[in-house]
Formats: structure tokens, sequence, C-alpha cells
């Protein structure tokens, strides 16, 4: 995770934040980031986790090991990192947590199994979590996006494919258009909010219709 002092100057005006810079495939580095949580709010009763590796759309013929064991590290055991320090904090509060994956664990886009299979991983071990934890009072869900103008979404759209190819996909969707980071970040907010309190172990798309 790249530092953000400009996102962190916006949120500062609404609350206490603090930006820390974490890369997720090494256990020290999220060790410390959980650490100075504690420290900034004396203890952790959400987490909330989006991170991906920059990759585009190879088939699966095209990729090798070292792709698959960079999104896999990245992503996969990134996010089980996180879970193993995150639950015996999320334990002392009933706390909640949300992770971030892809329509494509619902319906599979030819080209997108490097990003679909390791969130279908993350996806499980959601509901692993959603089974094992709530008796501790911790609640666990998925938001799964589909094609979303911003950050890889975006950039995916700018490399790979034509336009002709990506208007045809937009068309695909019930609602005719891509999606936008706010939609996405408003069911991330729901589900992590007292509104979502008896929602657990779910999987909610937020693509437009696309996976239907």
């Amino acid at each position: 995770m790249r530092r953000a002092p400009g996102l962190q100057a916006e949120l500062a005006a609404k609350c206490t934040a603090l930006s820390i810079g974490c890369d997720i495939r090494l256990e020290a580095d999220v060790e410390a980031a959980f650490a100075a949580a504690d420290d900034l709010a004396g203890g952790v009763s959400g987490v909330v986790f989006a991170a991906g590796a920059d990759i585009l759309q190879p088939f699966v013929s095209q990729m090798g090991q070292e792709l698959w064991e960079d999104v896999i590290q990245t992503e996969l055991l990134g996010f089980a990192r996180v879970v193993r320090l995150a639950l015996p904090r999320l334990r002392r509060r009933g706390g909640v947590l949300v992770a971030v994956g892809s329509f494509a664990t619902l319906r599979f886009p030819p080209g997108d199994a490097i990003s679909a299979v390791p969130k279908a991983g993350i996806e499980m071990l959601t509901r692993a979590i959603a089974r094992e934890e709530g008796r501790h009072g911790i609640r666990a869900n998925t938001v799964a996006p589909g094609v979303i103008d911003a950050g890889l979404g975006r950039a995916v759209q700018d490399k790979v494919f034509t336009p002709q190819v990506w208007d045809d996909q937009r068309r695909r969707v019930p609602l005719q258009r891509f999606g936008e980071a706010s939609e996405v970040a408003e069911a991330v907010a729901f589900l992590a909010s007292p509104r979502a309190s008896y929602i657990s172990g779910q999987t909610i798309a937020v693509d437009g219709g696309l996976h239907i």
C-alpha cells in the first residue's frame, strides 16, 4: 500500500486519519500497520481489504509461475496475513471485515483467471470467517465489483482490447454503463456499518447486473 497523504488530508476533515506504508506481501509490514492502528485508535473494530496486483488480462495458457506467485502472494496470501492479525483484535469488539473481490467469481469473463482465482479464495476465506467467528460477534462479507471506471479497472480499459470491445461489454451490462468507485465504496460502507448488523457471509455484486 502506498502512502496517500492527499486522502489522509481529505479524511482528516471528518475524522482522525493515519496513512501507513505497508507491503502486504511482508508479514512485518502488516504487523507494523496493525500496531500503528492500535496506537492511534486503541484497537481495531473494522477491516476493509482492498488490495490487488497490477495485472492485465492474459489467458491461462499465457500465465507463467512467476505471475501466479506474485498475484497469489499479494492478494490471497496478503489477505490471509491481514486476517491472521485482524481476528484477535476484532474478537475484542465484535468487529467487521469486508473484502473487495470481483464479479468474475460469479460470471467468469475470459482472460480474467489471474484476477478471479485468488479472489475466489478470498471470498471463500471470508465465508469461513463468517461461519467460524460469528460466535465472537464478527461479521465478514465480500463486495464484488464489476467493470469500474476508476483505478485498475480504468487502466485495463486503456491498455487491453479496443474501445469497440469495451463498448460491446458496456452494452452487456443491464444498466448500460460501467460503475464508479463511489458506488463500490457505498456498498463497503454499508456492510461495515451497523445498518448491516445481521448480514454476514454474503457476497454483494456491484456490477450493474452484469453477473446475471
